[in-house]
């Protein structure tokens, strides 16, 4: 893959660096911390822009972000997800990198990184809305025709399952309109309002329910809601939240790509703090996305392959299968004995964090750190471990150390999968949703 070719890669150092023994300290009296940021308001700036899976609060980003960074450093995030670690970079005038393959991921991180002129975007929205609802009095026919156009039969039969005729009149002439949108940050912007009224935790204006979960499920009588009406109101939060943004903030760096090849040189990078994809799809975004990729225009086949390039995706057939660690081998070896097709994933899994730890060691600065921030996944009653063995692959790989801090989840204030209250106390997925693990790499 072509490097990428930004002048921050060739940045001075920054000024005011930890010495090597200081650094270290800090990093462990950071991990010795609270790490929970209960209580503590995360509904800031951008980050409230869009729902997003099991994402971490931007406090834990920021802490270290602040504590092992100075301005004009680099911070990286080879598997960007929401974009939390960036916008906090963004806030904190460091110069951010974000890298994902999910094309939501990728908007929704440019868009929570971009200011807008508020008065003009606010002009724009709620004109939208005005047209939007003249066209559904008006020219319903002329709106149908758009459907039956736009669509491919595949994807026509999506939304004729996911949402009820009255809704899609008004997303479809909400679409055309936010099309018409001359400013392209505006646009984009008014894109995300549109997504961010179907993709929430009940489904937005979808007949779907819990769209966090493995396999969103349809709910027939699930009662309507507008999406002009949807799409105002959170237009309107939207819009407050922007107002926090300053375009003294360097503009960050979003890339199209995949973790385990990473387009930057080599020793470049001041921070990494990232969360890699749960192992087996345990938490599946792209079936959620899809409620809205599909109506930008990407055709369910064309998600389905993406899909499949994905970190932590069940398929091995083709895959190149790397040698493991003893104590991860374990791990996987022990999934064999109750399900040799599992196994063969979860050796999938930790093939790919070799690679990817391997290419965040190799771009990371000597002296710095990477935070790695997962869950663990249970595969036929079987904790995979995942933070001990990402642990040992890394140490395999290059780092010279690795210290694992646990947090608790507040998983109210979560998108997460719904939970099964009958089976809380012995189920061991149950479990693994109340908490997660950082890990602290070092590279000496």
């Amino acid at each position: 893959m072509r490097q990428l070719e930004l002048e921050i890669i060739t940045a001075e150092p920054s000024v005011g660096v930890l010495t090597a023994s200081a650094y270290r300290e800090q990093l462990a009296t950071l991990l010795a911390g609270d790490l929970n940021f209960h209580g503590q308001n995360s509904a800031y700036a951008s980050h409230t822009y869009h729902a997003f899976p099991a994402k971490f609060p931007p406090q834990l980003p920021r802490r270290f972000i602040e504590s092992l960074t100075a301005p004009g450093d680099i911070v990286l995030d080879p598997m960007a997800g929401s974009g939390t670690t960036i916008v906090e970079a963004f806030l904190n005038g460091r110069h951010g990198i974000g890298m994902d393959l999910d094309p939501l991921a990728l908007q929704l991180g440019r868009v929570k990184t971009t200011p807008l002129n508020v008065e003009a975007a606010a002009e724009v929205g709620f004109a939208v809305i005005r047209e939007a609802q003249e066209l559904c009095q008006k020219q319903p026919h002329t709106l149908q025709e758009q459907l039956d156009q736009r669509f491919k039969p595949e994807e026509r039969a999506f939304i004729d399952y996911w949402f009820s005729p009255a809704v899609q009149l008004e997303l479809i002439a909400l679409l055309s309109e936010i099309e018409r949108t001359e400013d392209p940050k505006i646009r984009a912007f008014l894109e995300l309002v549109f997504s961010a009224i179907i993709i929430t935790k009940s489904g937005g204006v979808s007949l779907a329910r819990d769209l966090a979960h493995t396999r969103p499920h349809r709910v027939s009588d699930k009662a309507s809601r507008s999406a002009l009406v949807e799409f105002s109101k959170r237009l309107k939060k939207n819009l407050e939240s922007a107002t926090e943004l300053s375009f003294d903030m360097p503009a960050p760096h979003f890339i199209h790509g995949n973790a385990m090849a990473l387009p930057l040189p080599d020793d470049k990078v001041d921070l990494i703090v990232t969360s890699p994809p749960y192992a087996s799809n345990a938490i599946d975004y792209m079936r959620a996305h899809k409620f809205s990729l599909v109506w930008f225009g990407h055709t369910l086949q064309q998600l389905s392959d993406l899909r499949s390039q994905y970190i932590g995706h069940d398929a091995v057939q083709g895959f190149n299968l790397l040698p493991l660690p003893n104590a991860v081998q374990e791990i996987v070896e022990a999934v064999a004995q109750v399900d040799s097709k599992k196994s063969q994933t979860l050796h999938r899994y930790y093939s790919e964090a070799t690679c990817f730890l391997s290419e965040m060691c190799r771009v990371l600065k000597p002296g710095r750190a990477a935070i790695v921030v997962v869950g663990s996944s249970v595969m036929r009653g079987i904790d995979t471990q995942t933070d001990r063995c990402l642990a040992e692959i890394g140490k395999a790989i290059g780092f010279t150390g690795a210290t694992i801090a646990v947090r608790r989840l507040d998983r109210d204030k979560r998108m997460m999968p719904a939970r099964n209250r009958e089976k809380a106390a012995t189920s061991l997925i149950e479990a693994r949703m109340h908490e997660e693990y950082i890990i602290a790499f070092y590279k000496g």
